[in-house]
């Protein structure tokens, strides 16, 4: 789970910026190189104060999800360098808080959960100019991302739909779904509901397939839970990130129906250049006392993608999708907990068919003992075999981001390479977490977490801008050829335990809408509660 909030919240593209990232333009100059440069900062001086953001071009305002107080703060960003709180959008008398925000042509919609979470929530739109409430509409349980489609007639709502607790007298666990708003400007909004109802009875070949439906006595429609939409760019179909079942949701928008739900499948940590950290204590050999160190190699594990944030870009005529492979974990839930560490999930060893001759000293904290891996794989499964030995072993999220086709076939993953280029920063420790500067502090769980991922296109070339929510700082690759990006430049505004921690939402704001006429990337810091204004510095 993301700390210190639950909203796995990720930043809009608004949408001139994702028609941008789709394409760009025929005669737009083609950038020999791309750097980032932090020329402004707004510091909301609480954790949790600068989540998602969004940006209305004509108004020149910056709309921040404010977790720590459940409201948005508008920022006034005429002057990149020096943004200025210019007013707050209280949802108080509609919720408990926001959880995402998007614009087009000056309306605001907000996500907002219901004081009760289980409980359904409500969309709320705003005028971009004034801050003037329109509307509110209701929505499913937990809405926790919005989308305009590009033509700007409809909002996409994510509904995650998370239980409160299992198996407990009070338990709750609402279905998930994807709310699918007319916008209707001057008029009232109107409501169609995507849900997954269809695939109840239909687990066990959801699960033959590698979709992972697991919560306990909880149905398809219960279990699957929407975390983030991207929208084709002809406005037809969306796609969404189902995080913890390991899967991407296709929805039909105009008939308001999911039409698909397609498993990602797992990684292979065991081969050359798509290795982790495994352990904190891997300064040492087969022991269970050893101290941090940076160990970057091949493991014997497979990694469940279970990505957060997703991006859409066209190359050649071809779409594809961007994941950034966070990983989450049902693991704070009264009544269930699926995250466990390798020592203790598996007492009576590991499978030596399946691990080799060095299946027992693979259990020592130095190596593998410690990495935390799911109790639950996949339903009733427990990648156990009949001895009670492990034989398979999950982890959570990949460490990487990946490029798959919009059939949902992954062309592409970053490997060990997110490890491999933070190994070396000056200003942080390895693998450190964004509430300290432990070396090796994430080690044993997802690394530098990838969370958010966005898209623009600067000519010839799209370039990818990928937060790491644990490490910090943001990594840019140019993926004009998707089955091969190649890695352009990487930005860590923090130092040790300060700075710029826990990147969750990217926004790119291009340069014909910019304030300052250079393209801009905003980034919303969770942890420290800071929005960041980076300049974008094209060379040609």
């Amino acid at each position: 789970m993301t700390i210190p909030t639950r909203r796995h919240l990720l930043a809009m593209l608004f949408p001139l910026t994702m028609l941008a990232s789709c394409g760009g333009s025929d005669v737009a100059p083609t950038p020999t190189s791309l750097s980032l440069e932090k020329i402004g900062a707004y510091d909301g001086a609480a954790a949790g104060a600068a989540e998602i953001t969004a940006y209305d071009p004509p108004s020149k305002r910056l709309f921040v999800v404010n977790g720590a107080n459940g409201s948005v703060d508008v920022l006034d960003l005429a002057t990149p360098s020096a943004p200025k709180l210019l007013g707050t959008i209280s949802v108080a008398a509609l919720g408990g808080g926001v959880n995402s925000v998007a614009i087009h042509d000056g309306l605001v919609a907000l996500a907002v959960e219901a004081k009760v979470k289980t409980a359904p929530g409500v969309v709320a739109f705003y005028n971009a100019a004034d801050l003037k409430f329109l509307h509110a509409v209701g929505v499913g349980a937990l809405p926790d991302m919005v989308a305009f489609t590009p033509d700007g007639k409809s909002v996409l709502v994510a509904n995650e739909g998370e239980p409160n607790s299992y198996g407990l007298a009070d338990s709750v666990d609402p279905e998930g779904s994807v709310s699918v708003i007319t916008v209707n400007r001057g008029g009232t909004p109107t409501v169609a509901t995507a849900h997954f109802k269809d695939f109840i009875g239909r687990e066990a070949d959801l699960r033959n397939a590698g979709v992972r439906l697991y919560g306990p006595g909880a149905n398809a429609a219960q279990d699957l839970e929407p975390e983030y939409i991207v929208v084709a760019a002809d406005g037809k179909t969306a796609y969404v990130t189902l995080q913890e079942n390991n899967a991407i949701a296709l929805v039909d928008i105009a008939g308001a129906k999911i039409t698909s739900v397609k498993p990602l499948g797992f990684k292979n940590h065991n081969v050359a250049g798509a290795g982790m950290d495994a352990s904190d204590e891997d300064g040492g050999t087969n022991t269970n006392s050893g101290t941090p160190a940076i160990k970057i190699a091949p493991q014997p594990v497979k990694g469940m993608y279970l990505p957060d944030g997703m991006a859409m870009f066209s190359v050649k005529g071809g779409s594809y999708l961007i994941t950034a492979n966070e990983g989450d974990a049902r693991a704070d839930w009264p009544g269930f907990d699926e995250e466990v560490r390798v020592r203790a999930h598996c007492p009576l060893g590991l499978d030596p068919a399946v691990f080799g001759a060095d299946a027992a000293n693979l259990l020592f904290d130095s190596n593998l003992g410690r990495l935390r891996v799911t109790s639950t794989p996949n339903g009733g499964k427990t990648g156990k075999n009949a001895l009670g030995q492990c034989s398979e072993l999950f982890s959570f999220g990949a460490r990487s981001f990946s490029i798959w086709s919009t059939d949902i076939v992954r062309v592409y993953d970053s490997g060990d390479e997110l490890e491999q280029r933070t190994k070396a920063l000056s200003n942080v420790a390895f693998n450190a977490s964004h509430d300290n500067n432990s070396l090796d502090g994430r080690s044993a769980s997802k690394g530098p977490e990838p969370e958010g991922v966005v898209v623009g296109a600067f000519g010839d070339k799209t370039f990818a801008f990928v937060g790491l929510e644990r490490i910090g700082g943001v990594a840019v690759y140019d993926v004009s050829v998707p089955t091969a990006p190649v890695f352009a430049t990487y930005l860590n505004t923090r130092t040790g335990a300060t700075g710029d921690r826990g990147p969750e939402g990217l926004a790119l704001v291009m340069a014909d809408k910019s304030p300052n006429g250079k393209p801009l990337l905003i980034v919303g810091n969770e942890v420290s509660g800071t929005t960041a204004i980076y300049q974008l510095n094209l060379t040609y």
